[in-house]
């Protein structure tokens, strides 16, 4: 009961991502914004992410998973609602800013519990998490696409305040591992590279639904791009589920050689037959490099010690995110959507020449290795 919870609040936070996807063009169009302040909308979500997860970790470790998780979804709801009662740029902004700082809570109390409950098997339920996150992506655009702006985030209000009794009824497992803040496993090579290979994977997230919507709605309605989210998100949470099972390192190379692939080839072109499998290509990019991020991240850090590790591998991958949609959003007023590519392509052999620098060291778990995991 509780791993289905926890995959179950992961997906809603997930939705509240990808929710303003189809949203986009309709926002656009009633306040006149261009691609720059559109991008600069999406990237207020992660922006107050990476503020909450250093405020979400220090309270992680003083109060304990359940009171971060609730406040947490206090603020999804609050942001939640400002998209509901207001018709005002100036109000979004502020909304989706406390949004991210509700999401960020939310991530980090499913991260936690989740390893807190399943100690050397973080690698694998942590994939598992990673795809009800993408499966969560789903619900976003299908919410999204009703119509409107108010309507998208009533529905997910009304998910949001659903969601708080799943919280109350999660349990304290017995003989819980409890974690750790260590500043010293963000100078070790490998949590570095783990971190840069997040970045990449979310900044190419944040390219398709903060920089991409814009130029899929010259062929496109907003039921349309909502349905091809769903089926993007689905493509994430295929990659996402199935990289758990293999290598790390070699799915971050896929990740990079994928995404890139499909952002170039989506921005250069301007049709839908083209648009989709591109598009495909780039969502299975971002499933197993998010997964393969993380376990390079397991395999570098002790687990019983990555508290702080974890929050910073949390914003670097959220500061791709954020980076995304302004990256592109720039690159795409200035040069043109055919100039998306060059984005990732310099993040992405970055990340190549990182990894190619030397030996990572391993240090899998508190119990020395990862392990397959069984769901209790």
């Amino acid at each position: 009961m509780a791993y289905r919870s926890l995959l179950a609040l992961g997906a809603l936070d997930a939705a509240g991502y990808s929710l303003i996807v189809p949203v986009i063009p309709e926002i656009a169009g009633a306040t006149g914004a261009g691609p720059a302040t559109i991008g600069l909308l999406v990237a207020t979500f992660p922006a107050g992410m990476i503020a909450g997860f250093w405020l979400a970790g220090r309270a992680v470790t003083r109060h304990g998973v359940r009171p971060v998780m609730l406040a947490a979804l206090s603020l999804i709801a609050l942001g939640s609602l400002g998209f509901v009662v207001a018709e005002s740029l100036p109000v979004y902004f502020a909304a989706r800013l406390v949004m991210g700082l509700g999401s960020a809570g939310l991530w980090l109390g499913v991260t936690f519990d989740t390893l807190a409950r399943w100690p050397g098997q973080e690698y694998e339920c942590m994939s598992r998490v990673l795809a009800a996150y993408s499966i969560g992506g789903l619900a976003g655009p299908a919410l999204g696409a009703v119509g409107g702006v108010a309507l998208p985030f009533t529905l997910y209000l009304a998910l949001v305040l659903v969601a708080f009794a799943l919280v109350l009824a999660l349990e304290r497992p017995a003989g819980a591992a409890t974690f750790a803040p260590d500043r010293a496993a963000l100078r070790s090579r490998g949590f570095r590279v783990a971190a840069f290979a997040a970045m990449f994977a979310y900044l190419v997230l944040g390219l398709m639904e903060g920089a991409l919507p814009l130029h899929l709605a010259e062929h496109l309605s907003q039921a349309e791009i909502g349905a091809l989210y769903v089926g993007l998100a689905l493509i994430v949470a295929a990659g996402a589920a199935a990289a758990g099972s293999r290598r790390p390192r070699s799915m971050v190379r896929a990740s990079v050689v994928l995404a890139v692939t499909g952002i170039a080839v989506a921005g250069a072109v301007s049709s839908v037959p083209l648009w989709i499998p591109a598009l495909g290509l780039a969502a299975l990019g971002v499933g197993v490099g998010a997964t393969g991020a993380l376990g390079l991240l397991v395999e570098a850090v002790d687990v019983g010690r990555i508290v702080t590790a974890m929050v910073v591998f949390s914003q670097a991958g959220i500061a791709g995110y954020l980076l995304g949609p302004l990256t592109g959003g720039a690159a795409a007023e200035t040069l043109g959507y055919a100039a998306l590519a060059l984005v990732p392509a310099a993040f992405g052999g970055a990340v190549l020449a990182a990894m190619t620098a030397g030996p990572t060291p391993i240090q899998a778990s508190t119990s020395g290795q990862v392990r397959p995991a069984r769901r209790s």
